[in-house]
């Protein structure tokens, strides 16, 4: 049962909404991103900012390079400090166009040390340069080598998948490739599904936001599919809008958004139909949540890693 008090925005933690509020301020008087060439935006994500904080790199990161189908496709690899109990390959999120591996080593770090998973971060070729398929190709590719041999290379045999907003989507699309094409539905004993995109035809949800951007708005997310999809592919086939895929046979996944993220609808949508494919896992709903809220210093961001490190420790 979910209790519908938790879309009551009265219900939202004072801190999340100071920060909202900050956030809209702040991007209201940046560049918009879609003025800019695209090295310029990705290297100010790097940099980061007020709405994006940049997060700091971590020493023990390490590079493994594998055969990709586009060339050599790097991993970044954060190992546990004690004996590795699994392995979970993360998924970045920047709108399939910005964003890299390294841009959350502090989340897999903690995954790594509470949960004693090695964490994988695939740095899959980014839109508009590679569009659909490029970015699920790569994605399939590592955890492919995660599967046949980095189960060997890292001595575990629990595999866990996830990501957060297009790292949510390439997850699914991942573990539908890998149920369709190598019949290895349950290669991956479960999936962290964060802020997912899920329906690139755009559910109501970011349709309806408008212009305000509190991270995303909903010409970000418009002009995101636009990099993505190229023309021909209809914008909610399967092969690109898993919330239109079937999904039997798919292992139990972690479903969090908050509940002032754009795509609030696409994470309701995936998870309810999760659910009724009989895969298994929760959803979780944070009143008041920005989109990928984890990414600040809130005491809802502590609540939700930790739900996350639970689920994921469950599984191995």
């Amino acid at each position: 049962m979910i209790d519908h008090a938790i879309f009551d925005p009265a219900k939202t933690d004072p801190d999340a909404e100071r920060l909202n509020r900050e956030i809209i301020a702040a991007q209201a008087q940046a560049p918009d991103p879609w003025s800019m060439p695209v090295a310029e935006v990705r290297e100010r994500r790097r940099r980061g900012s007020l709405a994006y904080p940049a997060m700091p790199r971590s020493a023990r990161a390490e590079t493994i390079t594998i055969p990709g189908p586009g060339g050599p496709l790097a991993l970044r690899v954060i190992r546990p400090q004690r004996k590795a109990r699994g392995a979970y390959l993360h998924i970045h999120s920047g709108g399939w166009v910005w964003g890299g591996a390294d841009e959350q080593d502090p989340w897999l770090e903690r995954i790594a040390e509470r949960c004693g998973f090695v964490c994988v971060s695939v740095e899959y070729r980014l839109a508009p340069e590679h569009p659909y398929p490029a970015p699920i190709d790569d994605c399939e590719a590592a955890a492919l080598w995660l599967y046949h041999e980095g189960r060997k290379l890292f001595g575990v045999e629990a595999l866990t998948i996830g990501g957060e907003s297009v790292g949510a989507h390439l997850s699914v699309m991942t573990l539908l490739r890998l149920r369709d094409r190598h019949r290895l539905p349950k290669a991956f004993r479960g999936a962290n599904l964060f802020s997912g995109l899920y329906d690139l035809g755009v559910t109501a949800s970011a349709r309806n936001w408008g212009d305000e951007r509190l991270v995303l708005n909903s010409t970000d997310i418009r002009r995101f599919a636009d990099g993505f999809v190229p023309e021909g592919v209809a914008r909610r086939s399967p092969d690109v809008s898993p919330l239109y895929a079937d999904l039997a046979g798919l292992p139990p996944a972690l479903f969090s958004v908050g509940t002032r993220d754009p795509l609030l609808d696409d994470t309701l949508f995936m998870s309810m139909r999760w659910a009724a494919a009989n895969n298994g896992g929760y959803t979780s709903v944070y009143t008041g949540g920005c989109h990928v809220f984890i990414r600040y210093n809130l005491a809802m961001t502590q609540r939700a890693l930790e739900l996350i490190e639970r689920f994921l420790m469950a599984l191995a």
